[in-house]
């Protein structure tokens, strides 16, 4: 029987009880109709998950008693970071749920020239909130115990501008890129292997303007393209990933 999952933004002590936030609490009360005595697993993004059992359950106040806890290291060994221009729609929340099952360790969301999604200031600090509780909720699905790191949206070329390099960057242009070619080797392939940490960029709807690519140049990124086809964006994201874990992550 797998055990019901719940991420917690708390410390987690062995003896400890602890109170459930409301929306989780709500959840596992109505939807996963749990009782007293149920076994469920926490974990808080430390990478360690604990043991625990439903202590009580009061309409939609739910509190646990935290048992031992273990070190469970579910990581890529390779780092990798998604540049992602934010897409219309609810395609963003796919994105950063897909990419956290994954093995993504940082997303970056962007704004491009050619983007068509504008947030506010306000609105921007909701969006966030709501990706990392995406990206909590895919943890407590796929087993992950450390969260993604989700970053605040910003413009494209303030990024760049800011972002210190650490590893290879790579960034998909369909019209310019080398092939990616897996197996077969290429240049990006030759880039990736053995890599500390991979970031790569993923464009809009419209893909990057001219100035972005002159930008992306400058900063060290290469290029790279993943077959003929030209790809959503939503499944140009995924498609990197599952190629980069394939080649120097922890899908080969």
């Amino acid at each position: 029987m797998r055990l019901t999952r719940l991420h917690v933004d708390a410390a987690l002590a062995p003896g400890d009880v602890l109170e459930l936030p409301p929306d989780t609490a709500t959840h596992v009360a109505k939807v996963l109709r749990v009782r007293s005595g149920d076994p469920v697993v926490l974990f808080n993004g430390d990478g360690r998950e604990s043991a625990a059992v439903i202590d009580a359950v009061r309409g939609s106040r739910v509190s646990v008693a935290v048992g031992e806890s273990r070190l469970i290291d579910r990581e890529s060994p390779l780092p990798v970071t998604l540049l992602q221009s934010i897409p219309r729609g609810d395609r963003m929340d796919f994105i950063v749920q897909k990419a956290t099952e994954l093995g993504v360790a940082r997303i970056v969301p962007i704004f491009s020239e050619r983007s068509v999604v504008r947030l506010d200031h306000k609105q921007a600090e909701s969006k966030c909130t709501h990706w990392r509780a995406i990206a909590a909720s895919a943890c407590e699905q796929c087993g992950r115990n450390r969260l993604p790191i989700v970053d605040a949206p910003r413009r494209l070329l303030d990024y760049l501008g800011a972002a210190t390099i650490t590893g290879t960057r790579l960034l998909l242009d369909p019209d310019g890129g080398s092939a990616a070619r897996g197996a077969g080797g290429g240049a990006a392939d030759d880039r990736i292997d053995g890599a500390a940490a991979v970031e790569i960029a993923v464009g809009p709807e419209g893909g990057f303007a001219a100035a972005e690519l002159d930008a992306f140049a400058v900063s060290g990124f290469l290029p790279v393209r993943l077959g003929p086809r030209i790809l959503r964006t939503e499944t140009a994201a995924l498609a990197a990933l599952v190629w980069l874990q394939t080649r120097s992550g922890d899908l080969r």
